[in-house]
């Protein structure tokens, strides 16, 4: 395991949650429900903002940036580790099945849906 796998945060925040007695709140809908909230904080920080403001946002807005981030990965994390998946496989088996679905040939340069071509 790498020293800085999801494997490993997600036993960091067991053990975090742990010496807080906190694991009783951590049932999958309630992580589920507090990861849409941090993921809401994080839109937040992009409301309104030009495009180019968005691409090169300033210092104090990126700080807040990487912190919404940290939020939504910890508790997806925290929601992976609680039913027993792993986040990384996943991944990949939803990018396999997104090239299947989304063959470069067919829908390079479209944000059309796969049904839709």
């Amino acid at each position: 395991m790498a020293p800085d796998s999801l494997a490993l945060l997600g036993a960091r925040l067991r053990t975090f949650a742990a010496a807080r007695d906190w694991q009783q709140f951590n049932c999958p809908k309630n992580l589920a429900m507090a990861l849409t909230g941090e993921a809401g904080e994080l839109a937040a920080e992009f409301q309104w903002l030009t495009l180019e403001q968005s691409e090169a946002p300033e210092p104090e807005r990126l700080a807040r940036i990487q912190t919404e981030c940290a939020d939504v990965l910890i508790y997806l994390v925290q929601l992976a580790d609680r039913l027993g998946f792993d986040l990384i496989d996943a991944a990949n088996a939803k990018i396999d099945r997104n090239d299947a679905r989304y063959p470069a040939d067919r829908v390079r340069g479209s944000a059309r849906k796969y049904d839709e071509y």
